[in-house]
């Protein structure tokens, strides 16, 4: 399977100019992360539902979510730390093996999993953060200004793929056991995945530079003195104002108005085949310099989506939020983070700070994710309430600012 992807890649590359051609690094990064987000998909989304099924709580899966946004940061600094003293694989690699243990500790703990789930939560927290710390700092050493919104465009439509395959397979495997047992199968079977990413992640060699200075105090600084750098943060900003609530409440509404794991699963086959068009119209026709323009239309596509919760919340305005929700949000996310990767390799040091730029990103998106889960353990803990859709509505409405944040090539 690996093979036929990279033969896939590089077929697709043959006709483009050289400089457009992705790396075979590039290429093994991309099997890497498909591998990683397949087991990660089938476990993540039903672990939500499986907090939901031992506690029918919105108050608990936000607390949960809102612990993993507080210690990403963390994670993302120590990561750091570690990519700028020995190398990026090393922060790579060890959150791929601690993401696997999470989910190993989930199998044995199974419906104890309630009384320590701030404690689950505090190392899916750090255990993800190395992981995505390592892996982001990879996607701009592998990629180039000349490829890297082809690039982007591959990582969203193989990450989509993952995504698509994952929960259908989960919801499958959960609706022909009794119980919870389904759930136990699911996060072995994303162990096993994890196992096999971190073994393809050794053909990947450590970098060879050598510039080992970890300049995360001096962000602050460079945030004075770069605004074009500050702006994109405080996009990121937006950004996770709205994430905060869509990682993990669109299934749960889904589950409460058709409590069958497995329909969650198919539909989310269809959210993942729509997000699949999305990237593939990216990587042919995207341009850099109608960022703007892909925001504001990534933004339309928003408030239309949580206009259909107004009026009820059902199977059919869940699902149509859903639906516009995965068309426009890939488009909204390659866009800013092509544009940030292209402002890190002008702030001082040459590209130099390419690790301190991933994790002050993080720290900026994850502030927003925690406002936005406060808000909706404050006023929407109530899922038979009508505030839900009018956080949502508010949450939509911030990502206009985005357009400010950037500006055109």
């Amino acid at each position: 399977m690996n093979i036929r992807i990279r033969n896939w890649l590089q077929s697709r590359g043959n006709t483009l100019p050289p400089e457009k051609q992705l790396s075979p690094e590039a290429v093994i990064s991309l099997i890497i992360h498909s591998t990683f987000q397949f087991g990660a998909s089938m476990s993540g989304v039903f672990l939500n539902l499986y907090l939901w099924r031992l506690t029918h709580s919105v108050v608990v899966n936000g607390t949960y979510s809102m612990i993993v946004y507080i210690l990403t940061p963390i994670g993302f600094a120590l990561g750091g730390w570690m990519i700028k003293k020995k190398d990026r694989m090393v922060s790579y690699r060890l959150g791929i093996m601690l993401v696997g243990l999470f989910y190993l500790s989930v199998i044995i703990a199974q419906e104890r999993l309630v009384e320590y789930y701030v404690f689950f939560a505090i190392f899916n927290g750090l255990a993800a953060a190395f992981y995505w710390v390592g892996y982001l700092t990879l996607m701009y050493d592998v990629s180039t200004e000349q490829n890297r919104i082809r690039y982007l465009a591959f990582n969203m439509i193989f990450f989509t793929l993952a995504t698509l395959a994952g929960p259908a397979l989960a919801g499958f495997i959960i609706r022909l056991k009794d119980g919870l047992s389904g759930y136990t199968i699911v996060f072995g079977i994303a162990f096993v995945m994890f196992l096999l990413a971190a073994m393809i992640s050794l053909k990947i060699k450590a970098s060879s530079g050598h510039h080992r200075v970890y300049y995360l105090k001096l962000t602050g600084l460079i945030m004075k003195k770069e605004r074009a750098w500050l702006k994109a943060l405080l996009g990121f900003f937006g950004i996770g104002l709205l994430q905060g609530t869509m990682l993990f409440l669109p299934n749960i509404l889904l589950f409460k108005v058709m409590p069958r794991e497995d329909i969650v699963g198919y539909l989310g086959v269809l959210y993942s085949s729509l997000s699949i068009v999305t990237g593939i119209f990216i990587s042919k026709y995207a341009n850099a310099g109608k960022a703007r323009f892909y925001l504001l239309i990534s933004t339309a596509g928003y408030l239309v989506g949580v206009s259909l919760l107004l009026g009820s919340i059902n199977v059919w305005s869940v699902v149509g939020f859903m639906i516009l929700y995965s068309i426009f949000s890939p488009l909204q996310g390659n866009t800013m983070t092509g544009y940030y990767y292209g402002l890190i390799a002008k702030l001082p040091l040459k590209g130099e700070l390419k690790v301190e730029s991933v994790v002050v990103r993080e720290f900026f998106l994850n502030v927003g994710r925690v406002i936005s889960i406060i808000c909706l353990i404050t006023f929407g803990s109530d899922l038979d309430g009508g505030l839900i859709p009018w956080i949502l509505m508010l949450a939509s409405l911030t990502q206009i600012a985005l357009v400010w944040t950037i500006k055109n090539r």
